[in-house]
């Protein structure tokens, strides 16, 4: 039997002006072999509500500095499970749509984890992610995408100073139930 560490975390759905998503590709400490591509995002510290927490995240990732009233509702929310660094997690996560013109990714705010972890990123539109043969989580991602997008259009965010203090970092990738993670 499994036993799962209970996580909330939002994840970020960051799309530029070509309508492509930032994904981030990554591998887990405890099996290195197991790469995916996954969204800017992480688990929400004590006290933290969604939106807080896909600001904290966002900056932290990204560089990309926006207020927690920039977030709206989430587009998508699910529940998942996945093994990171030799745990087991079952993950409350909410999904929120940011598009900016464009962003230089900026990952200076890497926590050590994440540092070792993540070894890159990329923009992917929604037909690349459709075709690709790489793996990426959550593993419907492309429909989250495409019926995010065709939801109410949002005006380009625009980046605030960020908040002092230092960065707090977020692990693991976003995988569903009982499939391969």
């Amino acid at each position: 039997m499994t036993v799962y560490t209970p996580r909330r975390a939002a994840r970020v759905l960051l799309v530029d002006g070509a309508g492509r998503v930032l994904l981030f590709v990554g591998v887990d400490p405890a099996r290195p072999e197991h790469r995916y591509w996954f969204t800017p995002g992480g688990g929400l510290e004590p006290g933290e509500t969604y939106p807080v927490a896909a600001a904290r995240e966002l900056a932290e990732e990204t560089g990309l500095r926006l207020p927690p009233t920039a977030f709206g509702a989430p587009v998508h929310r699910d529940v998942t499970e996945f093994p990171f660094d030799g745990v087991w997690y079952r993950q409350d996560q909410e999904f929120f749509l940011v598009r900016v013109d464009s962003h230089d990714v900026d990952t200076m705010g890497f926590n050590e984890i994440e540092r070792a972890s993540m070894l890159d990123h990329r923009w992917w539109s929604e037909p690349e992610l459709a075709a690709t043969g790489e793996r990426y989580y959550p593993p419907d991602l492309p429909a989250i995408l495409r019926r995010a997008l065709a939801g109410p259009p949002a005006a380009p965010r625009r980046a605030v100073p960020a908040p002092p203090g230092p960065p707090v970092g977020s692990i693991g990738p976003t995988c569903r139930g009982g499939g391969e993670c």
